[in-house]
């Protein structure tokens, strides 16, 4: 395990020091380079949470992977900088549900840099955030063309952002995850990891996924179906989305050629409903 190969995979060149302006920089050339997949699941494999594992696959064989695998090595990668990582678990709301999944759903970083506390992020979907976001404010965090926001209440921390343009404080606000403070390990994500990819209530189960962001669009491939959408250069402007419908046959040429990936076994391309799970938080 080589930070310095680590740091050509994501294309970063620059300083090293334990700085914000570092953080950002790693966070934002991390997010850009490495797919967020679950494409082991669909392809005869499963997904281990073993630091050289990980790092073999995302740095070694240019592949990307979901939430425990790809912060799991971030973090990894800011400990061998001198960051302060702390390992917290998340709860994800669902948009099926409108409940939040279970603890351990989602696997987020906390980095301490001369005392203040910032919230990171290189393994989620949709709603990223490009570069870390501030803990110690309540304020709207303006974050490309999004913007965030952190609401804490009763030792719990809600993350989120308005879907359209800033329309300020009164906006229409969406929550995306809750989380605590409390620091976890890897191990205390092996369980959840385990459900991902077999339970039929878990999107990564359910669908073979790739997707990848760039400063200013995103490319996502989902079942049969792959969507480009470019973002407004500025804070207020119009989103383009475009959608093709793809052959099974073609996605593994879509692979190859819009994330850079090469699968050693056969993609099962999987495009199946997400069961309700039983329980809600």
């Amino acid at each position: 395990m080589n930070v310095q190969k680590y740091l050509t995979r994501i294309g970063f060149s620059g300083p090293t020091e334990p700085t914000l302006e570092v953080l950002g920089s790693l966070h934002s050339s991390h997010l850009h380079s490495v797919p967020f997949e679950n494409l082991t699941i669909h392809s005869g494999g499963r997904v281990h949470l073993d630091l050289p594992v990980l790092y073999e696959k995302i740095v070694n064989q240019n592949r990307g992977g979901f939430c425990y695998e790809v912060n799991g090595l971030f973090s990894w990668l800011l400990r061998q900088l001198g960051f302060q990582v702390t390992v917290l678990s998340a709860q994800v709301k669902s948009r099926m549900t409108g409940f939040y999944g279970p603890p351990f759903d989602h696997m987020i970083l906390m980095v301490v840099i001369d005392g203040k506390r910032w919230l990171c992020d290189v393994g989620f979907g949709v709603p990223v955030f490009p570069t870390p976001l501030s803990l110690d404010t309540g304020d709207l965090q303006e974050k490309g063309h999004r913007v965030y926001r952190l609401r804490s209440t009763d030792g719990m921390t809600f993350l989120e952002w308005q879907q359209e343009e800033n329309r300020g404080t009164d906006g229409d606000w969406v929550e995306i995850y809750k989380f605590t403070l409390e620091p976890r390990c890897f191990q205390d994500f092996f369980q959840m990891c385990q459900y991902h990819q077999t339970s039929p209530c878990s999107l990564f189960f359910c669908k073979s996924l790739c997707m990848l962001f760039k400063s200013n669009s995103k490319v996502s491939y989902i079942g049969r179906r792959l969507t480009t959408t470019k973002f407004p250069d500025g804070p207020v402007g119009e989103v383009e989305i475009t959608t093709r419908e793809l052959k099974d046959e073609e996605v593994p040429g879509i692979l190859v050629e819009t994330f850079g990936i090469v699968l050693k076994s056969p993609l099962i391309v999987k495009d199946e409903g997400i069961t309700p799970p039983e329980v809600f938080y």
